[in-house]
């Protein structure tokens, strides 16, 4: 089966997503992507040093890795666009990751102010997914705006709660006819698969693979995850029901009589 991602014009095999936070070492970055064979990898700008090589994170990214720049740090639609359009200058591309967060404390999207910077940067032929609380009338508006996909979140940044928006999620999964992509908050592979069998076009991750003992294999782990929710997702899952029902008959057995069966 030919189960390829379309966004931006690029042909995605691989649904998983990386983030490139909270490592130890950059040098664990090009071994975490092989492992999970990412092709999208998410860059905050402000962590882009292209005076000094070593700190610069762009340096440690595999060719043929799409580089999607973050506007972290962005308060607000103005300062969105100009780290967008910074990154582009700068030679990062044209994929760019809306995150616009007013709130310190949960770290929750402005949508509003997402919204207002997709439209201008979609305008400006940007590739963009925007990071946004999962809500369907947002989700509508950032459809019109030009959005190339849409990401919601699974719980707080960072938190590793896992999908705590769920029953949210699925209803932008049923009724936005753009790809639905999980950013932030899973904390475990099973997750990312639950995602995935729900329908999602693909998932995020960040915190849980940095975070983790061994990084490396976390990687693999979720991409392994991601890859068994898909196919649960596409083999067409079973129905579930609030009662029992036997998977063989139940008669027939070998101690029955006759008498037993009725005869």
């Amino acid at each position: 089966m030919n189960d390829v991602l379309r966004i931006g014009g690029r042909d995605l095999s691989c649904r998983l997503f990386l983030g490139t936070g909270k490592f130890t070492s950059y040098d664990l970055i090009p071994e975490v992507i092989r492992a999970s064979g990412a092709q999208v990898v998410t860059v905050a700008l402000r962590r882009m040093d292209f005076d000094t090589p070593q700190e610069n994170m762009v340096k440690y990214l595999p060719p043929g890795v799409i580089l999607m720049t973050n506007t972290s740090g962005a308060r607000n639609a103005e300062e969105a666009v100009r780290i967008a359009r910074l990154a582009r200058a700068a030679g990062c591309g044209d994929w760019i990751k809306i995150e616009v967060v007013t709130d310190h404390k949960y770290l929750l999207p402005d949508n509003y102010e997402t919204i207002k910077a997709t439209e201008i940067l979609a305008a400006e032929e940007f590739v963009v997914l925007p990071y946004m609380s999962p809500d369907l009338i947002a989700a509508k508006k950032l459809v019109r705006a030009g959005a190339a996909a849409v990401m919601p979140l699974g719980s707080p940044i960072g938190s590793n709660r896992g999908l705590r928006t769920k029953e949210l999620v699925r209803i932008l999964i049923e009724e936005i006819e753009l790809p639905v992509i999980v950013d932030a908050g899973l904390g475990t592979p099973s997750e990312a698969a639950e995602a995935m069998e729900m329908g999602c076009s693909a998932v995020l991750v960040n915190t849980a693979i940095a975070t983790a003992r061994d990084p490396v294999a976390m990687a693999r782990a979720f991409a392994l995850a991601v890859e068994a929710g898909r196919g649960g997702y596409n083999a067409g899952l079973g129905p579930v029901r609030a009662y029992a029902l036997a998977s063989s008959p139940l008669t027939g057995f070998l101690h029955d009589t006759e008498e037993d069966r009725g005869s």
